[in-house]
């Protein structure tokens, strides 16, 4: 079965299989590095912030879309980017800005679910640095942006980037959140995971196929890399 063609950003003109793995690519890259500031933040406090006036609130807010069904916390992205909402309303009448049934609203929502893994795995790396170099670090007059900057990230990069590479991966594999904020657009917002079920629902075996091997594949390569890159800095580490 010859896949017909479709249009991506800019007016791109490409077959099923390359538009669902570059707009993959695209929404799996853009949610990370939306995350990524509140994911440092949120590792920081929860991993070597100590106790903090809402801890419990930041803990919830990170575990929700971890114990929530995908279709449930897309569902409430749904809510509050629509117009149903004054920041909905907001967003698109006076800014111009409309997530829904686009990629950026897929980017966001793919963000979101990508989140908690992150900070889970971010604050366990900052919290494996020895807390006698930070105690060091405040003796000597390091405000705790140059601690984190200087110290801990140096120290705990190995798994921030494990996190970081899980946060994508999870991003790249989102599919019920997605689903619900942006749809399943051909050529605008089919990830690799929607254009699979869509395979699987049409009867096409062999592109579904396909979609599941790349996936499989990307996520191996994802891990493999991780590997190669920590034992590096470990290798630099041990010359030193």
């Amino acid at each position: 079965m010859q896949a017909r063609p479709n249009s991506l950003a800019g007016g791109i003109r490409l077959n099923d299989f390359a538009s669902a793995f570059l707009l993959s690519l695209l929404v799996a890259t853009t949610a990370t590095t939306l995350m990524l500031p509140l994911g440092l933040w949120a590792s920081y406090r929860l991993g070597v912030g100590g106790p903090f006036p809402g801890r419990w609130l930041v803990e919830v807010f990170i575990t929700l879309p971890l114990v929530l069904p995908p279709t449930v916390v897309g569902y409430a992205l749904l809510l509050i980017f629509g117009r149903g909402t004054a920041f909905g309303r907001i967003l698109q009448d006076d800014f111009g800005i409309r997530l829904l049934f686009t990629w950026p609203g897929a980017a966001i929502a793919a963000g979101v679910m990508a989140l908690p893994l992150f900070v889970r795995t971010g604050a366990a790396a900052l919290a494996s640095v020895d807390t006698e170099l930070i105690e060091v670090g405040r003796t000597l007059g390091a405000s705790e942006a140059r601690l984190f900057f200087s110290v801990l990230i140096p120290l705990s990069f190995r798994g921030l980037l494990a996190a970081f590479t899980l946060a994508f991966a999870r991003a790249l594999g989102e599919f019920g959140a997605t689903l619900m904020v942006a749809g399943s657009i051909p050529g605008r917002t089919q990830t690799l995971p929607l254009a699979l079920y869509a395979a699987v629902q049409s009867g096409d075996d062999g592109l579904a196929l396909r979609y599941a091997l790349t996936l499989t594949l990307v996520a191996l390569v994802l891990i493999s890399l991780v590997g190669l890159w920590s034992g590096r800095i470990a290798s630099a580490r041990g010359e030193r």
